[in-house]
């Protein structure tokens, strides 16, 4: 009998959420499961418009919607994290919290309308659904939420708005509704939460780390829309739209974001980062180590292209080719986490920043970058490049990066958390690094018996939790800070339960799997 795999992926989805609502259980937990069931709805309706080129805007090819794993993700990080926030006493991180899981399920419901405002003819049924979910969710909100809380949220909603018109129109082919749901989404918070404390200076507080991400995140949205529109108009592979583009770039880094960041920190950041990099030799080991193996890299693409263009037939990079860059990462992480993860924040936000510099150049053609870049990156595309983006090695980073940059260092004492969340920076590494990594390399040499449905094989699921929990044992061995009691279970549970996603979905699993794991672990 023949499996649809969107109906998995939802059944995988829905016991992510039932194990979050086992845990928490209170309003916004079955609100959640109210959203999964009207999302389950509607991501047919949107399935449906993709395959008959009914959507408004052009979505990524060869890929469902996605809308019910990438519904859940922010109210189920809100959930969990509230929980988390709530055993350690923060209020404030508490409601925070309570805001980010409101906004998601806003989110989810506006992508909702959108839906089933252009399927035609009108689907009564999940009309209906969708009105009951969104009562309840708007119920709870009203119940739970203070109006500057609830002001907050549709300053979150209309951001997204307008970035989703700007990003989808301008960007085409690269996400699907739920992919540009979830990236837009996020950035649409992280956009709102600058632009608060912006204006809030005397309320700033907390660790400067942290503040890098926002800006760095707001300054590329606001360089990437710009260049497009201005592009648009004029020819960009010439030297002197190249020129003009550096030119910019460094003023609006110079003397927009650098002032910004300065508001925050207190100090000019260049003088900051070079105290914060210098504090002692640890820190300057690991950054030699991570230029040694970015130098790795950068060899490892350099040595596949000169092998495309020596071999007389077509080159392509095959999978395995392509992990290794995941190996690369993992070796660039797991010390990091070990010895310094503030260090690794800070490195992986500029290491963020480079990447869609590059791509910007790449995307524009640059001079003198751009063409050559074009002609290094052709060989690794996928089918999930199909747009003018390339985006696959920013998916990677983020992927590893999220459970760092999300990690509540403010509700955990001494900046660990007890039992199966002493693992949660490593959600990443364990979820894409580890297992993905060898799920794809033993599932494409080795595999014989695929998943219903699906290409993916029962032995790379199978050998990908078996990695997964190698990794952890090693984990225990090297970080003294993890302390897992008797949460065994839980996280071989976890760990499967995200290599099953990782098996059905086909979203970009670097951004969806680690939020999963990461959301299991938190609990």
């Amino acid at each position: 009998m023949q499996v649809n795999p969107v109906f998995v992926e939802s059944a995988v989805v829905l016991a992510a959420v039932l194990c979050v609502h086992m845990a928490v259980w209170n309003q916004h937990s079955w609100c959640s499961i109210a959203l999964f069931i009207q999302a389950f709805y509607v991501q047919h309706k949107w399935d449906r418009l993709l395959r008959s080129g009914g959507a408004v805007f052009q979505f990524r090819p060869s890929a469902n919607s996605g809308i019910v794993p990438a519904s859940m993700v922010m109210p189920l990080l809100g959930l969990a994290l509230k929980e988390k926030c709530s055993a350690s006493g923060n209020v404030y991180f508490e409601r925070f919290s309570m805001v980010i899981t409101i906004t998601g399920m806003m989110l989810a419901l506006f992508l909702s309308l959108i839906a089933m405002g252009v399927t035609r003819p009108v689907p009564t049924n999940t009309c209906v659904i969708a009105g009951l979910a969104g009562s309840a969710i708007l119920y709870t909100t009203k119940q739970t939420l203070t109006v500057s809380e609830v002001i907050e949220v549709l300053e979150v909603l209309l951001i997204f708005v307008y970035l989703c018109l700007i990003v989808l129109y301008l960007m085409p082919r690269c996400f699907t509704p739920g992919e540009a749901l979830l990236i837009v989404g996020g950035i649409s918070f992280i956009m709102n939460q600058l632009i608060k404390r912006s204006l809030n200076l005397s309320e700033v507080k907390g660790d400067p780390v942290n503040y890098f991400l926002p800006v760095v995140v707001v300054g590329s949205v606001l360089l990437g829309v710009f260049f497009s529109l201005l592009f648009c108009f004029m020819e960009s592979e010439t030297w002197v739209s190249s020129l003009f583009f550096h030119i910019m770039t460094a003023v609006l880094v110079l003397g927009i974001l650098m002032p910004w960041l300065s508001l925050f920190i207190g100090r000019h950041p260049l003088m900051w980062l070079w105290d914060f990099v210098m504090l002692n030799d640890r820190r300057l080991c690991l950054v030699g180590y991570w230029v040694f193996l970015a130098v790795v890299a950068i060899c490892v693409v350099l040595h596949q292209n000169y092998q495309r263009q020596s071999g007389s037939k077509k080159h392509q990079a095959s999978t395995i080719i392509r992990k290794y860059f995941h190996l690369i990462v993992v070796a660039t992480y797991v010390p990091g986490l070990i010895y310094d993860r503030q260090l690794l924040h800070v490195a992986s936000v500029g290491c963020l920043a480079v990447f869609l510099l590059l791509e910007y150049v790449r995307y524009f053609r640059i001079r003198p970058l751009g063409q050559l870049l074009r002609q290094l990156l052709t060989l690794f595309l996928d089918e999930r490049d199909s747009g003018p983006l390339i985006l696959t090695h920013v998916y990677l980073l983020m992927g590893m990066s999220l459970p760092i940059w999300l990690f509540p260092s403010t509700c955990a004492p001494k900046g660990v958390l007890a039992g199966a969340g002493g693992l949660v920076p490593y959600a990443g590494v364990l979820a894409v690094g580890v297992g993905d990594t060898v799920a794809s390399v033993f599932g494409s040499t080795m595999g014989e018996i695929r998943w219903p449905g699906t290409k993916k094989t029962l032995e790379g699921t199978a050998t990908s939790v078996f990695a997964q929990i190698i990794a952890v044992a090693i984990f225990l061995i090297f970080d003294g800070s993890i302390n897992l009691n008797s949460t065994y279970s839980w996280i071989v549970g976890s760990i499967t339960l995200v290599a099953m996603l990782e098996a059905y979905t086909s979203q970009i699993d670097n951004l969806l799997l680690p939020l999963y794991l990461f959301i299991l672990l938190l609990l």
